[in-house]
């Protein structure tokens, strides 16, 4: 229908331009004139211009441009631009020139000849030539290049014998001049004229005539015949060269302009295919042409042409030439842009990668092509000539191979080979190399070259190539109607293909351009200056929009093809307008249910192709997820996508589907000899080099998951290229640039550099074009701060938590928001900004936040609201504006307050309206509110008529009515045009389903819902897309470029922000595949996913992410599982055991996942093998495929398994340690599972002591590290129950040992003892005499092989054998005890040299105290006795050094030797069992200190006192120390024993060492104090003994202070046991239930210590008696009445030896009489408290009927023995002649006399019957008084005799005894001689 249509309308001829017909052209071009470049230079088109384009008329008619019949005039300038129909993309849009030019060569007249050069010269000058001036080349003298004269004049004759130059005379006539001219030999001076005749020739319609004029117009093309003199074609432009038309009088059109106009014009729609054919020749011929420089109209107009032959041609042939030729002329306008090379402002090194300066052509062309250059030195290193930089045009970059790349297929890309390009000759011009010096622009830019007028010749190349490409673009934009769209041979169709496919070879092939920044466009009329890529940036994003959505595959994949060049070539351009469309199309399309799997396929392969360039996708996270004004996180975006697509759902793969297409583009392909290509779609044979084969793709749902999955693993192998390479790199201190590339891609498989394409080796094709990474540019400003990238995402987390929050609760959101800074302030037009200019937030919740009834809200709402700007718009543009910023709420009171706000706030910005006030507008709004529900709500069943709207809104404006055509107008734009959320118009198209009912189903028959939808879909994507390009091309005009700062990457840190966002998808898109496929290719690239992955985590050192990613590789080993094993499972295995190999610095506790596998494998190894290996209980065990048991056995797995643990010595020092810990705790895990089996696992176990010996070689620092790990689980495992694991472990324990043992220890280092420490452990704690049996012969091995090497070992041994001493067989410990025997004998030496001595004793020590075996601790005790004479013999312990000199040595010597002894044998005093060795460890003891102690020092001495005298008695004073005592009998015999005979060696010691030790005598005293201090009086009574032993013993060797020392103590023991609480009432009062019995608890055998509880604690408890219970308290009096009784019997035991000691000679003569007194003084105390409780009968009484004692209480033995003893000593001490006696006679007698008086006294009232015992008592004291007056002096005697004589004459009234008799009677003898009545005898 179409082909029909355009055929009828094309034979009719279009009259010009001016009478009234709109070409295509005039509808999408820009005119070229100066205002047309003006208007070019733009970098955003017009609202209208876009909308023109996007509604331009899709009509067939316009296909073909009008082209004019008449010479003259030329149409106006907007019929310069290319009259193109819009074609569309096709698959294999890529022309292949050599196809092109080999049907073009068919019909082509005979080339001239060919000069070396390989390209037509000026003659008679060199290639070089910098003459100004081209001379024609018609002659015969001009050299080799010369032009036939018969050529031309055959042409000429032609024309000039055609009927058409007979009938015209302008044709006639000028042929005639023209023949005349060349005949003459002055053609070339007169070019117009010769080229006259061949105009008007063409003009006639003629086609014989026609063909033979072109092909002689393009042979003088060719031959630069038509090259003007400099005048007009050399200097700078001031603006483009002039253009035929209306030639003004002065300045006729150029002749090029004229050449190019007359060639254009001989294309109609009825053209013959010959000349079709001609045509296309002669404009090839001109465009190409080196010296013949078409520029802006004339070179649209070629190409518009050629395009229109392509379209309405019908011959193949003709399409494919044209096709071809077109192509070549594209890419010939963009290559000669290159001319004048690419440097930029600055130098070219300091803005891009040495690729991008980097363009070099074969090697082996045949000739060098001066320059007036000199050669530079790429950044590569490479040495090159700026003529490597100037190519063939038709190949351009994209046939060149690159120097280091690998050669292209057949020597050529893009299908042309050498030899064609040598056969071309004129045709194909070698790059301008020869264009005139004039021509070729010199000077170079500098920094203020933008402000001038001239252009120079690139400059007019520059806006060459940008009006071809806008004019390319424009044609991509014209919409396909349905026909169309299903008729791939449409005009419209082949033209948008061929367009798009056009734009695509232009990207392809020339990114330089575009981002090269001297390539500048200029204004004519304000010299502004534009960039390249600012100029085409709104056109082609506009062809991206507009084609990328649509439902054609052809159209779409070439629209995707774009927009990767676009993406890795220009995305440091284009960043703004790269998000658009990713967030807006691509990423939607992907994720949208009506796309199909083509389409998904296509962008899933293009977004493989990013994923595959490491520096791209960090940039893309960088630049979009880090940047808080990007809508969204699009890397993050994209790879929860392709995780999802990879893990979706579906059917099982099927085998014979073909393997994924996913990345691997193809080079470029010419159609094959057979393949058939219908002509009309000739452009379907095109493809681009670097395409993707799309054939293949989306064939299923399976080949698009695989392909996501292939993307998935990519995007994880460019992570880890990019991240651990430049890890690598930096630790090696590799000088390698980031970001700069090296021109190669390495195939090695490991080291890829940073900026290859990685995995995908077609690609290697491409090195010679510059490729999207060699494109790249870092900023040159910006420096790439890790840090600022993660503060910048940590920022936008931030946001989009606010936002979420706010979606969620708004006042909580709006909080958060405040508080993080992203609302500056909590004032209401801060919050009302934030909520209108922020993407993301919902707007329902805003809707609910600003309709809030708060005052808060309200005023929020009011700024919200006046900050939209209502002015000047429409009534319902206005509301439509209003309503689309938030969701309107459901409450009428909220909308209300919206409704009235709306109303003032439009009243007041539109004062011309009219509405007479607000009231109005408000009615009006809610009445527009409610029509809209009412007229889209599908629930409505009778909807509004306009009647019924006009109706309801009668009288609302102040009484009256609003106009009726307002209210009309309004009902009809919101009927046809809802108003609804921007967001609903694209949610709101879905695929409408299939109603219930036979009517619905018909009317779906036929329909493809499915793309029905996409379209709705895909055009509310489309409109939301431009209207956002509109907004950010006015943003960009205004010159905010704030977001648009591109920041490249260099830094590989950014992998770990890039893997953390996206481990989860990664995770879930490697193992879902995993999990449900069994193919093996699928399960190889999971795996190979996991390896990135785990090498990314480990790199950096994530360990949630290690742990997660480790261990769902374990589990799918499915190890735990044997009989669910499958092959991929195998390969698990296989990828776990490389990891662990590659990665295993870094997998720290994920070793623990790796080892367990390594010990499943095993299992199962031996399982298959038929080995018995022992279960948990109750889990049934299955056996595994044979073929994956063999595959276990595997030389990989095994090597693999082995290498694990044999290469552990290259793990770093952290890492080992890790690694031993997994390894111990998966040993234990074997172990535990294995239970008590006589085989148990010990697989582990064996490995941990393998890598023990492989790491050897460690330093002491790390195997101290190791040995903490690997010791604590030998510690565990020797004393597992199962004995077999045990012997197992000991052994190897014993290897490593004897292996440690080999190395030499130095002096204070512990590891021997520390390696040694898990003997000692297992003789401890493992019962098992077998086990302990083994423990001490690895021992005695040890010490046998390696004895000389022992050094702090000794210790840990010695530890052995203690702990053996306490073995329960009698077997181990004496086995232990002749080791240690013979260690000391043999030994001993070594043992001191190496600190081990105390060790030593403390381990005989053990043995002696061992109870069962009284022979090992009688020989051990003997042991201990002769260590002194060896050690002290011994040289190694250095008592041979000078006391004098070496104070410090010796005493130090001391506590190292002999304290140890001494304390053995006090440990053993204290804690032996025997009793016989305790006496003999007692006597040693003290043996020992009476025969050393001489050389021990004092303060040796006073250590031994502290730590070994004294406390063997500190049971006396603390019960803490009864612990020890299993029972009381123990204690009890201990007590009495060895305590007793400790005390009395103790005081024997003293006396021996007495000047030495007479510093410790207090500490002597205060013992004895405690021990006579006891409730028992056993120890009272030794104790008390002692002290007189003590004293007496000493009694010469005490000085006055020690005495007075002595007397303190006596104080104080006397004061301590004297009973005051016989005074104490409360003891007195009586108790109910008491008992007047006090029960006699002591049993009188056992000795308890139970020091005296002090009077204060006493009184205490007294006082808290009354709040006790009756039996509670009758217990404590009865303890008080104990004690009372106690401190009773010990103040007469004191009494005892006080007198026994006064009455000893030595004492009494020695002790100072101060002392004496004070001693006398404490008596006297004890006798008058004795005396005063005696005499209180009642008292007695109380106590008696309380149950104090049995009988009544008295102190009849304390008063008369205290009373005797003090009268004994003071009467000494009176007599005493000593001159301090007599000097303290007076005190004597002060304190004698009444005491003296109050005996007698006492005695004269005791009565004879009932108190003889008193008087017994009393009688020898009372002689000893009157014995003692009568030996007074005469004087004192007289003195005295009236105090005593009463009392003695009282005593003869009694009955006396004969010795008072005998006393009375010398006495009363002595009274007589003192009165003189008695003489002296």
């Amino acid at each position: 229908m179409d082909d029909q249509k355009s055929a009828a309308e094309i034979s009719l001829p279009s009259p010009p331009a001016e009478n009234g017909h709109v070409s295509i052209s005039q509808q999408l071009d820009q005119p070229t004139s100066e205002s047309s470049v003006e208007d070019l230079e733009k970098s955003e088109p017009s609202v209208a211009e876009i909308d023109e384009a996007k509604h331009a008329v899709s009509d067939e008619a316009a296909i073909a441009a009008p082209i004019p019949q008449a010479p003259a005039p030329i149409p106006d300038a907007q019929e310069r631009e290319l009259s193109l129909p819009e074609p569309e993309a096709s698959a294999e849009i890529t022309p292949t020139i050599k196809s092109a030019e080999t049907i073009y060569q068919i019909p082509a007249a005979p080339s001239p000849p060919i000069s070396s050069a390989h390209r037509p010269r000026t003659p008679g000058s060199p290639p070089s030539s910098n003459s100004s001036v081209h001379r024609r080349s018609l002659t015969i003298s001009k050299g080799n290049n010369s032009v036939s004269v018969v050529l031309i004049s055959s042409a000429l004759d032609t024309i000039a014998s055609s009927k058409d130059a007979k009938r015209s005379a302008p044709l006639r006539e000028s042929t005639q001049k023209a023949l005349e001219l060349i005949r003459s030999n002055q053609g070339g001076d007169y070019p117009r004229e010769v080229f006259e005749p061949l105009r008007l020739a063409c003009e006639t319609k003629n086609e014989k005539l026609m063909i033979a004029s072109l092909d002689c117009i393009s042979k003088l093309i060719s031959y630069s015949f038509f090259a003007e003199s400099p005048s007009s074609s050399l200097s700078d432009y001031g603006s483009p060269p002039n253009s035929p038309g209306p030639p003004p009088e002065d300045n006729p059109p150029s002749l090029v302009d004229l050449v190019a106009h007359t060639i254009t014009a001989c294309h109609t729609e009825t053209t013959a295919d010959t000349v079709s054919l001609q045509i296309v020749k002669a404009l090839l011929s001109l465009v190409l042409s080196p010296t013949v420089l078409v520029h802006h109209s004339s070179l649209l107009k070629a190409v518009r042409t050629v395009y229109n032959v392509f379209l309405l041609s019908t011959d193949p042939v003709n399409q494919m030439v044209a096709q071809g030729g077109l192509t070549q002329m594209v890419h010939h306008v963009f290559t000669r842009c290159r001319i004048g090379d690419y440097p930029s402002l600055d130098s070219a090194a300091s803005w891009r990668s040495p690729s991008q300066t980097s363009f070099p052509s074969p090697k082996h062309l045949p000739f060098a092509i001066p320059s007036p250059r000199t050669s530079t030195n790429d950044t590569n290193g490479h040495h090159r000539s700026e003529s490597d930089s100037k190519d063939d045009p038709y190949a351009s970059t994209v046939s060149l191979p690159h120097p280091t790349s690998a050669s292209t297929e057949n020597g050529s890309t893009n299908g042309t080979s050498h030899e064609d390009d040598e056969e071309s000759g004129p045709r194909t011009p070698k790059a301008f190399v020869n264009v005139p010096e004039a021509m070729d622009s010199h000077e170079q830019f500098s920094n203020g070259a933008y402000g001038r007028r001239g252009m120079s010749t690139k400059d007019m190349f520059v806006k060459d190539a940008f009006l071809v490409f806008r004019a390319l673009c424009k044609l991509t934009m014209k919409p396909l109607n349905n026909e169309s769209e299903r008729d791939m041979k449409s005009h419209a169709m082949r033209s948008k293909l061929l367009s798009l496919h056009l734009v695509l070879t232009v990207l392809n092939s020339h990114m330089p351009l575009f981002v090269d920044p001297s390539a500048i466009i200029y204004s004519n009329s304000s010299n502004e200056a534009t960039s390249f890529v600012q100029a085409i940036n709104q056109y082609l994003c506009l062809t991206l929009s507009r084609n990328a959505i649509s439902p054609v595959p052809q159209v779409f994949d070439i629209s995707v093809e774009i927009f990767w060049r676009v993406l890795s070539g220009m995305r440091t351009k284009l960043k703004k307008e790269i998000e658009v469309l990713l967030h807006e199309i691509f990423i939607p399309i992907l994720e949208m249910r009506t796309s199909t799997l083509k389409q998904k396929a296509v962008i899933l392969g293009m977004f493989s192709r990013l994923c595959q360039d490491p520096q791209a996708l960090v940039e893309i996270y960088l630049n979009y997820d880090c940047d808080s004004e990007a809508a969204d996180n699009i890397y993050e975006h994209l790879m929860n996508i392709i995780s999802k697509i990879g893990t979706t759902p579906s059917l099982p793969h099927k085998a014979n589907e073909p393997p994924s297409p996913a990345v691997t583009p193809n080079s470029s392909k010419s159609p094959g000899p057979n393949t058939t290509i219908p002509p009309s779609l000739s452009t379907t044979a095109m493809s681009v080099s670097g395409s993707m084969d799309t054939s293949t793709m989306g064939l299923s749902d399976a080949h698009l998951r695989r392909q996501g999955l292939e993307c998935l693993v990519a995007v994880l192998r460019s992570l880890v290229s990019w991240g651990t390479a430049a890890g690598k790199t930096a630790e090696d201190g590799s000088t390698t640039v980031v970001g700069s590339v090296s021109g190669t891609i390495s195939h090695n498989g490991e080291d890829i550099s940073r900026d290859s394409i990685v995995a995908d080796q077609s690609l290697e094709k491409l090195s010679a074009e510059p490729s999207s990474e060699q494109l790249r540019q870092p900023t040159p400003e910006m420096s790439d701060d890790p840090s600022r990238f993660e503060s910048a995402k940590q920022k936008k987390t931030t946001l989009l938590e606010g936002i979420k929050k706010f979606n969620f609760k708004p006042k909580r959101g709006i909080s958060f928001l405040i508080d993080t800074g992203f609302i500056p302030s909590k004032t209401p037009q801060d919050i009302a900004n934030f909520l209108l200019n922020t993407d993301g937030l919902s707007k329902s919740m805003i809707g609910e936040y600003l309709g809030e009834g708060d005052e808060e809200n309200i005023a929020i709402m009011h700024a919200f609201v006046d900050t939209l700007d209502f002015n000047n718009l429409p009534f319902v543009d206005a509301l439509r504006l209003f309503l689309q910023s938030f969701r309107l709420p459901g409450e009428a009171q909220k909308i209300d307050r919206y409704m009235l706000k709306f109303a003032e706030r439009y009243v007041a910005g539109n004062t011309q309206t009219v509405f007479t006030n607000a009231d109005t507008a408000y009615v009006l709004a809610y009445s527009v509110v409610l029509l809209n529900t009412d007229a889209h709500n599908p629930q409505v069943k009778k909807r509004m008529t306009k009647q019924d709207f006009v109706k309801n809104n009668r009288g609302i404006n102040d009484g009256a009515d609003l106009p009726e055509d307002l209210l009309s107008t309004i009902y009809d734009e919101i009927t046809v045009n809802e108003i609804k959320m921007k967001d609903e118009v694209e949610a709101a198209i879905t695929v409408s389903a299939n109603g219930p009912g036979i009517a619905n189903a018909l009317a779906n028959v036929g329909r493809d819902l499915q793309k029905e939808a996409y379209v709705m879909q895909s055009s509310g994507m489309l409109n939301k897309t431009e209207a956002m390009f509109k907004t950010l091309m006015k943003t960009q005009r205004k010159g905010s470029s704030t977001g648009n700062q591109f920041f490249s990457a260099s830094h590989f840190v950014h992998v770990r922000p890039m893997f953390e966002v996206a481990w989860i998808p990664f995770l879930a898109g490697l193992s879902g595949p995993l999990q449900e496929t069994d193919d093996l290719e699928i399960v190889e690239l999971c795996l190979d996913g996991f390896k990135s992955a785990i090498k990314i985590v480990c790199f950096f050192d994530l360990e949630l992410e290690r742990n997660a990613f480790v261990t769902t590789l374990a589990k799918f080993t499915f190890l735990s599982n044997l009989g669910e094993m499958k092959a991929k499972n195998m390969e698990a295995i296989k990828t776990l055991l490389d990891v662990a190999v590659t990665e295993g610095n870094h997998l720290r506790g994920s070793w623990h996942d790796v080892l367990t596998c390594v010990s499943q494998l095993e299992r199962m190894q031996l399982i298959s093998s038929g080995v018995d290996v022992p279960e948990k209980k109750g889990r049934p065990r299955k056996l595994p495929a044979e073929e994956l048991a063999n595959e276990s056995r595997s030389t990989h797995i095994t090597v693999a398994t082995d290498m694990v643990f044999s290469l552990s010595h290259f793990l770093s020092g952290t890492a080992i340690v890790d690694f031993v810990q997994a390894l111990s705790d998966v040993s234990w895990e074997e172990i535990q599972s294995s239970g008590l089996s006589q085989h148990p696992r010990l697989f582990s176990l064996q490995k941990l002591v393998e890598i023990s010996y492989y790491n050897m070689s460690r330093i002491r620092l790390e195997w101290s590290n190791l040995w903490d790990i690997i010791g604590e689980h030998f510690n565990q495992v020797c004393c597992h129950n199962n004995p077999h694991v045990g012997f197992f472990a000991l052994d190897s324990l014993r290897q490593l040992a004897m292996r440690f043992l080999e190395k030499e220890e130095l002096p204070h280092f512990k590891f021997q003892k520390d390696f040694l420490k898990p003997f000692e452990h297992t003789m401890i704690h493992n019962a098992n005499p077998e086990i302990r049996d083994m423990v001490l012969q690895c021992l005695q091995q040890m010490i046998q092989a390696r004895v000389q090497n022992m050094r702090s070992g000794w210790r840990t041994m010695f530890g052995v054998f203690q702990a053996a001493s306490k073995a329960l067989t009698e077997r181990i410990a004496n086995s232990a005890f002749e080791i240690v025997t013979k260690l000391n004998r043999d030994h001993f030496a070594d043992i001191v040299r190496n600190g081990a001595f105390s060790d030593l004793v403390v381990c005989i020590t053990d043995f002696c105290k061992v109870s069962k075996y009284q022979k090992i601790s009688l020989l051990a005790i003997g042991m201990l006795r002769g260590v002194i004479p060896v050690m002290l013999d011994c040289p190694e312990c250095g008592w041979t050094v000078e006391p004098s000199t070496e104070n410090i040595s010796i005493d130090d010597g001391m506590v190292k030797y002999w304290y140890p002894v001494l304390f053995a044998f006090y440990d053993i005093i204290m804690n032996g069992e025997d009793l016989e060795v305790r006496r003999l460890a007692l006597d040693s003891l003290f043996t020992t200190l009476k025969s050393y102690g001489d050389t021990y020092s004092v303060e040796f001495w006073d250590t031994i006192c502290k730590k070994t005298l004294f406390p063997i008695f500190a049971v006396l004073k603390s019960s803490q120390d009864l612990s020890r005592f299993s029972t009381q009998e123990d204690m009890s015999v201990w007590l009495s024993t060895t305590m007793i005979q400790a005390l009395r060696d103790l005081i024997d010691l003293y006396t021996y060492h007495f000047v030495i030790l007479e510093r410790f005598l207090d500490g002597l005293l205060e013992l004895l104090c405690v021990c006579i201090c006891q409730e028992n009086d056993t120890l009272a009574r030794i104790g008390t003994s002692c002290l007189q032993q003590l004293l007496e013993s000493n009694v010469s060797k005490l000085s006055a202070a020690r005495w007075e020392r002595v007397a303190t103590t006596f104080v104080k023991l006397f004061k301590t046991t004297t009973p005051h609480q016989l005074f104490d009432e409360s003891l007195r009062v009586e108790i109910d239930g008491s008992s007047p019995e006090l029960g006699d608890e002591s049993n009188g055998q056992t000795i308890l210590p139970a020091p005296l509880m002090s009077e204060h604690s006493q009184s205490k408890e007294l006082a808290m008696e009354p709040a006790k219970d009756p039996r509670e308290a009758l217990a404590e009096r009865r303890r008080i009445f104990k004690q009372i009784i106690v401190k009773c019997v010990l103040q007469l035991l004191l009494i005892e030896t006080t007198n026994d000691l006064l009455r000893n000679d030595n004492v009494y003569n020695t002790i100072p009489p101060e002392q004496l007194l004070k001693l006398m003084g404490v008596l006297d105390q004890s006798y008058q408290f004795a005396r005063s409780f005696n005499e209180d009968k009642d008292l007695r009484t109380c106590l008696w009927r309380v149950g104090f004692m049995k009988h009544l209480p008295n102190l009849l033995k304390q008063e008369s023995s205290s009373a005797a003893t003090l009268v004994h000593v003071l009467l000494r001490m009176y007599y005493d002649s000593r001159p301090a006696h007599q000097t303290a006679r007076s005190q004597i007698a002060d304190r004698l006399l009444p005491l003296s008086l109050g005996v007698l006294a006492d005695y004269n009232k005791l009565r004879t019957d009932s108190q003889a015992k008193n008087i017994i008592a009393w009688t020898p004291v009372v002689e000893e008084i009157l014995d003692g007056f009568c030996r007074f002096d005469d004087k004192t005697f007289s003195k005295y005799l009236s105090f005593i004589y009463p009392l003695a004459a009282d005593m003869l009234a009694r009955e006396l005894p004969t010795s008072v008799r005998q006393c009375l009677r010398t006495y009363f003898f002595r009274v007589g001689h003192a009165k003189g009545f008695i003489e002296a005898a």
